[in-house]
């Protein structure tokens, strides 16, 4: 679906009242972005949000005490760590750019090669990775058991003071579909509010849809519809990253590598899945380009033979991406003890 058509849509989201839940329970949106949509078995709470929030920032979840989700996801960084690839436990080196948390509650694949099903999946994932935290699933458990703050939180949340993995990925979860971005500058002109915007964001919006159409693969109110896809990124090395393939296993999707959201794009440099492109300026000169030919480029990477400005009004209205809905979201100053 092309953005012209759903922007209509646009104007009447703002905050969204979930039916059938009591409005403590209610997890409004900004202007701008659909309702949630909360998992049948883990429902949306803001004891289990604020729960999944200290889980999310403690570092007793790694084997060492010295990594947290939120080492590799920083709110200050809009949700990434503004590396080109993650430093785990040890100072170990990950292969990958960290992605943003920021409205990943939209997209039910997770990481760049979409091999987690949900966010609770991806949750635990690091826990357990030699290269991230270099922990154990039980070892996790077994360690946050023994706090009894713990203890008690998961009581009043879950009922039992015996938790296990899954509700502490449940937990955690549920913070990280809190953590959402709209109300920008492009909501509100799409409001109604025609000074929102510089006349360069116009513009940019333009070359975005009409010469660019970036909208191709960034589309819908995330600006992403989470597919997969091929752009050369990489392809050159001698070992290329393999991409979704890893997962699938169809040589159809060799090197392909999941859409990210365009919002608050500015904030969270470097950019692509190896974080080789340092700014949203390289990352235009790339896509001008037409990518890097290899064996599985997609079809609709071509030469876009932008002008200077155009550029320079395409990154510009990027920037108009920027909004709010996170910010609120910062480190915990104590944890359970």
């Amino acid at each position: 679906m092309k953005l012209a058509r759903i922007l209509p849509l646009i104007c009447l989201i703002g905050a969204v009242v979930l039916v059938g839940q009591s409005s403590k329970n209610t997890f409004r949106v900004p202007l701008g972005l659909t309702p949630m949509m909360w998992p049948k078995d883990n429902a949306y709470s803001p004891e289990k949000a604020e729960l999944g929030r200290l889980l999310y920032y403690d570092k007793r979840v790694s084997a060492d005490n010295t990594v947290a989700c939120a080492s590799c996801h920083a709110a200050e960084k809009g949700f990434t760590d503004n590396l080109p690839v993650s430093v785990g436990i040890a100072g170990q080196k990950g292969g990958m750019s960290a992605p943003t948390v920021i409205n990943r509650g939209y997209g039910q694949l997770q990481f760049w090669d979409g091999r987690a099903g949900s966010l609770e999946a991806q949750a635990i994932g690091p826990m357990a990775n030699p290269i991230e935290m270099g922990h154990s699933h039980e070892g996790v458990v077994t360690r946050l058991r023994k706090v009894a703050g713990y203890r008690a939180m998961f009581k009043q949340v879950f009922g039992t003071e015996e938790f296990d993995l899954d509700m502490i990925a449940k937990a955690i979860a549920t913070f990280e579909r809190t953590v959402v971005s709209g109300n920008s500058p492009y909501d509100q002109y799409r409001a109604g509010n025609k000074k929102a915007l510089t006349p360069a964001q116009v513009r940019g919006f333009s070359v975005f849809v009409n010469k660019a159409k970036c909208d191709a693969c960034h589309e819908g109110v995330n600006f992403t519809l989470n597919a997969f896809h091929n752009l050369g990124v990489g392809s050159q090395k001698a070992t290329p990253d393999e991409g979704r393939f890893a997962v699938t296993k169809d040589l159809a999707d060799w090197g392909t590598f999941k859409t990210p959201t365009l919002r608050e794009i500015a904030k969270t440099a470097p950019y692509m899945h190896d974080g080789s492109l340092a700014t949203l300026e390289e990352v235009v000169e790339y896509y001008d380009k037409g990518g890097v030919k290899n064996k599985n480029l997609d079809e609709r990477l071509k030469p876009l033979q932008l002008t200077a400005a155009e550029k320079k009004d395409l990154v510009e209205f990027m920037k108009s991406l920027n909004g709010e809905g996170w910010q609120h979201l910062t480190e915990p100053k104590s944890f359970p003890q």
